[in-house]
């Protein structure tokens, strides 16, 4: 692969580059599509899944084979508009209510972290403890920080040091919301209880980590790879420990409620939209975020109040 190859490459987020493929070998292979196609075909490929799939569904499909047509150099077929008509006319007979995944509430993580810490303190065995302390720090960093599963896996130790104050200070060279791949630097502050920096300072010293990712993979034996969990896997872990600690419909939750969590324990605290933004990471995306939906009043001029 040469240079120029590499980082174009590089421009594209490996999560869009996957969704784009499968997205692509829907059409063609699914549906039985050809490419490059005509604006009929695709209007065509459109009405076949209006009623089976969402409209945001359809409009990433879209994207999808846009980027296909202009990557090869071909007109783009899904500008013209009998597509544009179709998937309007979809979203008037088939309205689709986005699902969300349910919010981590406060209580519901003490309930969680508790069973997690009398888990450690009956656990003798090493290689069951260290599970443990890893799922503890994955939770409440996820939760306290509102990261996603993809930033929880891309944190790296080397990139994460305690302050003099005792608080962490995490670098993440790009996210979601870092479009220009600038990379975003977060503080994590030490709380009474719940807390996030306590949990990552064992769980490091527990595996012995010095460098490399933050959250991996722990084999039956205790071996702690140096390979990060996939995003993926994050969902059923989570499910899984929600489970385990006996919390009523483990299965509604996803990674993203830790996120969602964090915005509904912000919203009872009386934070204002724009620090909530500010605070997660993203500024600039009021209108797009799904934390847009809390409407907040005035920020109480605590970080974590109350904890």
């Amino acid at each position: 692969m040469s240079d120029i190859e590499q980082f174009l490459e590089a421009a594209t987020r490996d999560n869009t580059r996957r969704s784009y493929q499968m997205a692509v070998k829907h059409y063609e292979v699914t549906w039985g599509g050809f490419l490059p196609a005509t604006a009929d075909n695709i209007a065509r490929y459109l009405a076949t899944y209006a009623k089976t799939l969402s409209v945001t569904t359809l409009k990433q499909r879209l994207s999808a084979l846009a980027r296909w047509h202009q990557d090869q150099g071909f007109p783009d077929p899904t500008k013209a508009p009998v597509v544009k008509n179709v998937l309007k006319g979809i979203r008037a007979l088939h309205p689709y209510q986005e699902k969300q995944a349910k919010p981590l509430q406060l209580s519901e993580l003490e309930r969680l972290v508790a069973y997690l810490d009398t888990s450690i303190k009956q656990t003798t065995h090493q290689p069951d403890l260290l599970p443990l302390y890893r799922n503890k720090a994955l939770v409440l960093l996820g939760f306290w920080r509102a990261f996603r599963s993809d930033e929880l896996t891309r944190l790296m130790v080397e990139s994460i040091t305690l302050n003099p104050d005792n608080s962490l200070q995490l670098f993440l060279p790009r996210s979601k919301t870092d479009r220009s791949n600038q990379g975003q630097t977060y503080r994590v502050p030490s709380l009474s209880r719940l807390c996030p920096v306590k949990a990552y300072q064992d769980w490091i010293v527990q595996a012995h980590l010095q460098d490399g990712p933050v959250f991996c993979a722990i084999d039956r034996w205790g071996n702690v790879s140096d390979k990060a969990l996939h995003p993926n896997s994050i969902i059923p872990l989570l499910k899984k420990l929600l489970h385990q600690a006996s919390l009523a419909n483990s299965q509604a939750y996803s990674a993203h409620s830790l996120r969602r969590g964090f915005a509904s324990w912000a919203n009872a605290n009386h934070w204002d939209i724009k620090s909530l933004m500010q605070y997660v990471g993203c500024p600039l995306c009021q209108h797009t975020c799904r934390l847009k939906n809390l409407v907040l009043g005035d920020k109480n001029g605590k970080i974590y109040p109350g904890i």
